[in-house]
């Protein structure tokens, strides 16, 4: 039997009726409990794909059933206690082969990590490679099928150190504990090592594994000590779950952003320009520009103006919003003006100073208020080179950001006014899978925020009730509050199974004070605004990757960077009409090109494939002869023949629809 964890009732059922449901949120889940209602889908043979949700909390009789495809995505190890318990001691398992095969071998530490379990192997002059791999797994099936019991033991430290005493490694453990205590050991078979546990009754459970990958990593993470060897793998209770685990990871492979963005010719990075920072290549720059055009038109609807601002500052005006108090850590260094010792520059870390410098230049009347100041700008931060993703994660990247400056009794309209044009946005991109957090400040760590209790539970407050009285679902979260205000952020799901935050929302009345903000209210004394910073696409180049992810590169219509290929069936015969039809669809502002090159017809299309190019229009005699066009569209072997004019109305449409 299948059981699912829900507040509200438990549905059981076998697994095959688990492959035949719809899976959706229960009313009592929350963030840190994420728990699901099933109920019965005649209809459907499988978890509808317009929903997903993490389904890894399934508890087959003491045992995690992995429910696999589009319904249920990557599993976090670290939140099943059984599930943990069972890569942990896979990850011993692993230990234990290597013994036997590399008699040498030291052991650090072997924890279990989100995405499985690694170990960390100190071999000595060996050095572990691909081929190596495969001759771990089969020792290590050789050591499951022998199924030793694994047997918990306890001895003093003193013990402790002298079985160990030629393992400096251990003895580096070891040393660290209180005097005093016992310490507890596991043994399976010949193999004995230090561990808390718990573990598995015997190694036979271990039995369905694969070994990942492996990577260098320094030892206790000092780049001053030696590199050791460090080996992931993954590790299920069934065959079933652990394929249907590995076919997920092959589908991360493909949706990974990074290799897309290389494939699709969007984006690059290189060593001689300097780690962290992308360079956009022709077909990724038409991508950023359509999302920059597209953002910025909804925000001219809106009432914003747009501005620009530099990309380097004084370090004073950091000083005085105060993120050189609080941010400086994640800035690129200060520049020293040579000329001017008492003044220094540095690379911006985001806009809101700037933006609030423009509304002091000049004096506001409460009639003026909103004012909302809008940029796509340029943005630097000096991310560690571990954190380093793609295009998700870099030291340079470009904001769709707004800061708007409003009365007090503004600030409910404005944020619901922000928070539907986030869901207009989403609805145009076909987002579902989606949650509002509510960011709060940490009330136990209140010395890293700004400003007092009071304004702190105001700002609070206020979001909160927004969001109630909108009838928006949301959960709160305590922490995840900017240094100067709590915030609104809306959590999307990735294909990878990754939480994103794409859209913000932040209230501030903090930085109005710092910068000494005013308004003339209509009773003629001077007042302070507040500030919702917001930003709908957030990052341009977060909001590429996750796109890229999310439709494994084949992007919409009216987003492609080539939208529309046209194929002469004879390059001498029909490339004539060819041309005409491209430049026809130019002068529309439509994106095309035409593959007139001297190679087989089937090879044209198929390249069109592979580079993903949504619309493909193949022309022969009878397109010729009758001014048509036979279209076939990407990932679909169906191809339809209609007049050029009607092709252009229906191309119009999907634009204008963003299909």
């Amino acid at each position: 039997m299948v059981y699912v964890r829900c507040g509200c009732r438990e549905d059981i059922g076998d697994e095959r009726y688990l492959k035949q449901t719809q899976i959706t949120p229960c009313k009592q889940s929350s963030k840190e409990a994420p728990q699901f209602c099933v109920k019965d889908s005649k209809e459907s043979e499988e978890i509808p794909e317009t929903r997903w949700y993490r389904a890894e909390s399934v508890l087959m009789k003491g045992r995690f059933l992995y429910a696999s495809g589009k319904g249920c995505r990557m599993i976090n190890f670290k939140e099943n206690e059984e599930l943990a318990t069972l890569n942990h001691s896979c990850a011993h398992m692993m230990a234990h082969a290597i013994k036997h095969l590399y008699p040498q071998a030291k052991f650090w530490v072997g924890p279990v990590v989100e995405e499985g379990f690694y170990y960390d192997v100190d071999l000595g002059d060996a050095t572990i490679s691909d081929e190596d791999l495969p001759k771990i797994e089969k020792e290590m099936k050789k050591i499951a099928k022998d199924g030793k019991r694994i047997v918990r033991h306890e001895i003093t430290k003193e013990e402790a150190l002298e079985q160990f005493k030629d393992d400096e490694y251990k003895i580096d453990l070891i040393q660290r504990m209180p005097e005093g205590t016992n310490i507890s050991m596991y043994t399976q078979g010949d193999y004995t090592d230090l561990c808390r546990g718990p573990h598995v009754d015997n190694e036979k459970l271990c039995r369905y594994f694969k070994l990942i990958k492996h990577s260098g990593a320094y030892w206790k993470g000092d780049k001053a000590n030696k590199v050791l060897q460090r080996i992931y793998g993954v590790c299920f209770p069934t065959e079933e779950e652990l394929n249907a685990h590995l076919a997920d990871l092959e589908d991360a492979k493909a949706r990974d952003h990074r290799k897309l963005g290389k494939d699709l010719q969007m984006f690059m990075f290189s060593d001689t320009v300097g780690a962290g920072l992308p360079m956009y290549l022709p077909n990724g720059f038409i991508v950023r520009r359509a999302l920059s055009d597209y953002i910025m038109n909804k925000e001219l609807d809106q009432g914003y103006v747009h501005v620009m601002t530099p990309s380097v500052a004084n370090v004073k005006l950091y000083k005085i919003s105060g993120h050189w108090d609080h941010y400086k850590d994640d800035m690129f260094p200060a520049m020293q003006d040579r000329r001017d010792p008492d003044n220094a520059y540095v690379l911006r870390p985001m806009n809101c100073p700037e933006h609030m410098i423009m509304y002091k230049s000049k004096l506001h009347s409460y009639r003026d208020l909103p004012v909302r100041i809008a940029e796509v700008a340029n943005d630097f931060r000096f991310e560690a080179s571990g954190a380093l993703t793609g295009i998700e994660r870099a030291r340079a990247f470009t904001q769709n950001d707004s800061h708007i400056f409003c009365r007090p009794d503004q600030i409910g309209s404005e944020i619901k006014d922000v928070t539907k044009l986030i869901l207009d946005v989403y609805g145009d991109f076909g987002f579902k899978n989606y949650s509002f957090r509510l960011s709060l400040r940490d009330p136990n760590n209140k010395d890293k925020y700004f400003g007092h209790d009071e304004l702190w539970e105001k700002s609070e407050s206020e979001l909160r009730e927004v969001l109630k009285e909108m009838d928006v679902p949301f959960y709160e979260a305590e922490g995840e509050a900017a240094f100067y205000g709590p915030k609104i952020d809306v959590q999307v799901r990735s294909a990878l199974g990754h939480d994103v935050t794409l859209s913000t929302i932040q209230l501030d009345y903090q930085l109005p004070e710092r910068f000494e903000l005013e308004y003339v209210d209509k009773d003629g004394e001077k007042k302070r605004p507040v500030v919702i910073h917001r930003a709908i696409l957030g990052s341009l180049d977060r909001f590429i990757a996750f796109l890229l992810e999310e439709t494994k590169g084949e992007l919409p219509l009216w987003l492609a960077p080539k939208q529309v290929v046209v194929i002469p069936v004879s390059p001498e015969a029909h490339s004539a009409y060819g041309k005409k039809i491209v430049d026809e669809l130019k002068a529309m502002g439509i994106r095309a090109s035409l593959d007139d090159r001297n190679e087989k017809l089937g090879y044209r299309i198929r390249e069109a494939q592979t580079n993903k190019i949504p619309l493909e229009i193949v022309v022969g005699d009878g397109e010729v002869s009758s001014n048509g066009v036979t279209v076939r569209r990407y990932g679909s072997k169906d191809q339809k023949q209609m007049s050029a004019d009607d092709f252009y109305k229906d191309l119009r449409e999907q634009i204008v629809e963003k299909k």
